[in-house]
């Protein structure tokens, strides 16, 4: 049992005085009950301060009788930091990869900081969402949406550190973790070819994406290399929807079938080939090979079996935080780009040729 160091007020004396008083526990009184300055409660609450373990314990026994809660805001004007990192994400980049928020709201936990998500309908959509961002003073954000030179200035100026998440700045260096879109897409396309695929098409991705223009500029360049005609493409959103629509658009166009239609991500692949099995009654991969870009988990499915290039998304999102971390930490730090690849799933829905 712990014991309440000699001329400190009992617990019973110190909620007398809160209830008197009407107000909230703060932590003046936890350090009133404990017997330890202010600063060593604070100390207490902060991941990774030095105290002692018999402090530590008197203050959390203390805390504890008073049923006392950490106040963020009040901290943070002690620290100048709100321990708040602002998160970015397009609506598709969530619903199908809802391992990246969890994943870095557990890695900034673990350093006493909470995630602030905002969300983008479209990539082009974060211009509206950075007067929200410096208005919840962050301490700095992971943003996987495409920055014009102008708002990364912008950061800078506020002095806000950044990572990029799979994206880059065409303007500059910055902080960046990205998967190689441009070499998984020309690995694929090698696969594709090596196994006798000679007309290509592609259903691509928004144009205010970076990744979609990259993984395109990635097949056309392997395309042209291996002395291939250039892919037909069509415009998606990378939504469900886009995939069938895309399918039956590059059908018309060609008035006839692809050998492959290379899709922008798995969900567009789902929805091409569920139209193209389904509704066209085409056997895939005998008449037609179908291929995604992400490996996202329901491209594994029993049902659709995807081929398609599996980013290694958990690692990326480890290498983020860390890198975050360190830019809050340190202060400054010349930029750095860390590049991860993509890796060939071979599913069911593409005639692939050896690799490498």
């Amino acid at each position: 049992m712990t014991h309440t160091p000699p001329h400190s007020p009992t617990i019973a004396a110190v909620k007398q005085l809160i209830d008197s008083e009407a107000r909230r526990v703060t932590s003046y009184d936890v350090a009133s009950a404990a017997g330890v300055s202010q600063s060593a409660v604070s100390r207490c609450f902060k991941p990774g301060a030095s105290v002692s373990k018999a402090t530590f314990a008197r203050v959390m026994q203390a805390a504890a009788d008073l049923d006392y809660t950490p106040n963020a805001a009040a901290r943070s004007l002690i620290t100048r930091r709100s321990n708040l990192i602002a998160v970015v994400l397009s609506d598709i980049v969530t619903l199908h990869y809802p391992q990246i928020l969890s994943e870095l709201s557990r890695q900034f936990g673990q350093h006493g900081m909470r995630v602030l998500l905002f969300s983008l309908a479209r990539e082009a959509d974060i211009g509206a969402t950075l007067a929200d961002i410096w208005q919840h003073q962050v301490d700095g954000a992971v943003l996987a949406a495409t920055l014009s030179g102008e708002q990364a200035a912008e950061f800078e100026r506020r002095r806000i550190p950044f990572v990029l998440f799979n994206r880059t700045l065409r303007e500059g260096a910055v902080n960046a973790v990205v998967c190689d879109q441009v070499e998984g897409a020309r690995l694929l396309v090698s696969r594709l070819a090596a196994a006798g695929h000679k007309r290509f098409a592609m259903i691509d991705g928004p144009h205010d994406s970076s990744i979609a223009q990259d993984r395109k500029r990635g097949v056309a360049g392997r395309l042209a290399e291996l002395g291939l005609a250039a892919p037909l493409t069509v415009s998606g959103d990378y939504d469900y929807a886009s995939g069938g629509r895309g399918l039956r658009e590059i059908i018309a166009r060609l008035g006839g079938l692809p050998d492959a239609v290379m899709c922008g991500n798995d969900i567009m692949a789902i929805g091409c080939l569920d139209t193209a099995r389904h509704d066209l009654k085409l056997d895939v991969p005998g008449q037609l090979s179908v291929t995604g870009f992400d490996g996202m988990a329901p491209a594994a499915w029993l049902s659709y079996n995807l081929t398609t290039l599996r980013q290694p998304v958990q690692t990326m999102t480890v290498a983020a935080s860390a890198m975050l971390n360190g830019l809050i930490c340190s202060g400054s730090g010349c930029p750095e780009r860390r590049v991860f690849s993509a890796a060939v799933v071979e599913g069911a829905t593409a005639r692939l040729g050896p690799g490498a």
